[in-house]
Formats: C-alpha cells, sequence, structure tokens
C-alpha cells in the first residue's frame, strides 16, 4: 500500500455515530473559528476568514435552529470524504457537515500541499488534545493513487461523500459501500449571474463599489474554480456601453488593486479565450482589460452554455429584455444563480414555474461562497443521519 500521510489523527479512527450539534461539537467549533480567525496571516487568505466567520458560534446556532425533529435523529456512524483538488478548505466546510450531523469521519485532502490546510490542521491538531469526545472522530488524510486504501475506507464507511468532477466521482464509484451506505455526490457544476442593468445605473460611487466588490469576492477570490462562482453574466435591460462604463472599469480597478495574477494563469486564461474565438460561433465581441478581464459577449444562450467556462478573470455575457430567454437553457449542471436588482421571487417562479431541473441556489451577488447546509439540492444534516420513528 502506498504511503497514507495522517495530517491530523491516527489509524485508530472511531465509527461510532452521536446526536446531531452536539455541545462538544458546537463549542470545538465556535473555539476553532476563534482561533482562526486571530491569526495575523488570515488577511492573506479570504478562504480562511470566510470560513472562520462562517463556523462561528452565532452561525452554527442559528443552523441548529433550522433544524428540526433533532430528538429523533443520530449520525450514521463513520463519513469517508473525497475533497476536490482546487478548493483549499472545501475540506474543512465538508469536516464540519460530518461532525455537526453526528459522524466520525475521516477526510481525504488534496494532494497539493495548500498553506491553508496546513494552517486549519494545525489548529485542529491542538484543539483535539483538549477535545477528548472527537479523538478519533477526526482523521485527515493525503495520499495518491492509493486505490486499495480507498476500497478499505469506502468498505468500513456508512456515508461517503465526494467532491469533483464528474470523472473523479465515477473513478470512486468503482470502489463498492456497504448495502446500507448512503453516498452524496457533491458533482460538478456550473453557476451564473443576473443583473438588472436599469438598477445598476441608479447606483451611487458607495453603492457600485460594494456591488462591485461582493462580485470581486464571488470570483476572483477564489479564481473561480469554486462550482459557486459565476461564469455567465446575463444583463436584463440595455445600457450596454453605460455598463462597461461602470461595472467593468470599476471591476478592472478593484482587480488591477488586489488581484495577484500568475504568469501561468494569465498565459492559461489568455489561450482559453483564443479556443473560444476558434470553436464558437455565437461569439459577437470580446474586450480584454490588461488581462486582468477577459469578458466575451455572446449573441444567444444555447444549452451548451454551461460548457463555457472561465477562470482568473474569464466571463462570458449576455444581453436580453426577459427572464424567460433562461427557460431553455437550464440544465442540472446549473447550481448557484446570484443576482442584483431582480425579484427572487421572479426567479423562483422561472425555475419552479418552468418544472425546470436546474439551479439549487438563489442568492445575492456576494453570498456565492457561503455554504450552508442546504447544498446541491441537499439537505445535509437529514442526509447524514438516521431519523428514529417513536411512537
Amino acid at each position: 500500500m502506498k504511503k497514507i500521510i495522517y495530517l491530523v489523527g491516527n489509524k485508530k479512527f472511531k465509527q461510532e455515530p452521536f446526536e446531531p450539534f452536539s455541545l462538544e461539537v458546537c463549542k470545538f467549533l465556535d473555539i476553532f473559528s476563534k482561533r482562526l480567525s486571530a491569526l495575523k496571516e488570515i488577511k492573506k487568505y479570504p478562504d480562511l476568514k470566510s470560513l472562520s466567520f462562517w463556523c462561528r458560534k452565532k452561525n452554527i446556532l442559528k443552523f441548529k435552529n433550522e433544524e428540526k425533529d433533532l430528538n429523533f435523529k443520530i449520525g450514521l456512524g463513520l463519513v469517508f470524504h473525497i475533497t476536490p483538488s482546487n478548493v483549499p478548505t472545501n475540506f474543512a466546510y465538508s469536516l464540519i457537515f460530518g461532525l455537526l450531523s453526528g459522524n466520525s469521519n475521516v477526510i481525504k485532502v488534496p494532494s497539493r500541499k495548500f498553506k491553508q490546510i496546513e494552517i486549519i490542521c494545525k489548529i485542529l491538531k491542538k484543539l483535539l488534545l483538549k477535545f477528548s469526545f472527537l479523538k478519533g472522530r477526526i482523521t485527515i488524510v493525503r495520499y495518491q493513487d492509493n486505490d486499495e486504501f480507498t476500497s478499505k475506507l469506502s468498505y468500513l464507511c456508512n456515508a461517503r461523500v465526494i467532491w469533483g468532477g464528474d470523472k473523479t466521482i465515477n473513478s470512486i464509484r468503482n470502489h463498492k459501500i456497504q448495502e446500507r451506505a448512503i453516498e452524496l455526490s457533491f458533482a460538478d457544476r456550473y453557476s451564473f449571474c443576473i443583473m438588472d442593468t436599469n438598477k445598476i445605473m441608479k447606483l451611487n460611487n458607495l453603492e457600485i463599489n460594494n456591488l462591485v466588490h461582493n462580485f470581486y469576492n464571488d470570483t476572483y477570490a477564489v479564481d473561480q474554480n469554486a462550482c459557486t462562482s459565476p461564469h455567465l453574466i446575463v444583463w436584463i435591460g440595455k445600457n450596454k456601453k453605460k455598463i462597461e462604463n461602470k461595472f467593468w472599469k470599476k471591476l478592472y480597478e478593484i482587480t488591477k488593486l488586489k488581484y495577484n495574477l500568475q504568469p501561468f494563469s494569465s498565459i492559461e486564461k489568455f489561450t482559453d479565450t483564443c479556443k473560444y474565438i476558434i470553436s464558437k460561433d455565437n461569439i459577437k465581441s470580446i474586450k480584454i482589460f490588461d488581462n486582468l478581464i477577459h469578458k466575451i459577449e455572446i449573441k444567444s444562450l444555447d444549452s451548451d452554455n454551461h460548457l463555457m467556462r472561465g477562470k482568473w478573470g474569464l466571463f462570458f455575457e449576455f444581453y436580453t429584455m426577459s427572464l424567460n430567454n433562461l427557460k431553455n437553457i437550464i440544465n442540472n449542471k446549473y447550481q448557484t444563480l446570484t443576482y442584483f436588482g431582480v425579484n427572487k421571487e421572479d426567479l423562483k417562479k422561472l425555475l419552479i414555474k418552468n418544472n425546470l431541473k436546474g439551479v439549487d441556489r438563489i442568492v445575492p451577488i456576494g453570498q456565492s461562497l457561503n455554504i450552508s447546509l442546504k447544498w446541491d439540492g441537499y439537505n445535509v444534516v437529514n442526509s447524514l443521519t438516521r431519523t428514529i420513528e417513536v411512537r
């Protein structure tokens, strides 16, 4: 068996379930949040700052209050988490899903040595010295190409949680799980954004600055790698030239000040833009802002729009006068819809009245990265617990 590196915990992991939102877990997460936010280096890592804010006591209690019939639930036992290679903090959210649901957890983290993973694991190891109840219930491992270990954990676990692309999920599914074990797969998804041009034109300098900062956080803060980051912007209304001057120029100012575009990323983004120019026949115009922003306006919305994706600041945009133009393109690949200036009830009606299979989240711009316990259409606590019927 190839080498397994235990970043937190060891081979002696527990498999017993416990009650969801246990007092010990809530205390543990509260202290974890405080220690993470107290780090001097957290300013370098917006994703760590978001994580510390997300698992603070107030937010965890809000999640608990949203759940019903917790007295009749208990965890499933052992959850095996396989987390994505391109989002450093995803494993921490997946772990917290498991803990809040009352489960012991083994988490496989990316083989790439992200600094964020090192920071989180260091805090967890220290905290586990004080929380004996959770010892053996948090095991974090790193390994590559070890089908033997993956098969072993897959058959031992009571639930398997897979984050990643379609290829990764199908590969993991070659490893059998127990007959009563369940599996949650958070697959490759596509997200987009809708903004009303008329509402944007009425914003003052402070308001447009806040909107664009929020958009920046949804996208550039994670290099558009998160499944929640929008690739397509649908503009409702006219004002095309005015939007370019107001929204895109403000975004350019912010990226120029804040975003560190690496040479490799810059080359790959430019290459991707060229590929789209060559391969797509519905491109109307292209504008590049010092290679920090590439925006490609498309002539039409097609059923394969979810295949047109950008990273590091490559966006597609489409102007329309009606939300109804979206109903023919939304499929089960669509996950998060962020919005500004559009009535959320109208967006909800668009999905439900047209019986659409896609879009699991509708959130304001700036909140796309705010993970909740309702994710990808799953109620995670319900999925990772067993409900006991008592009459």
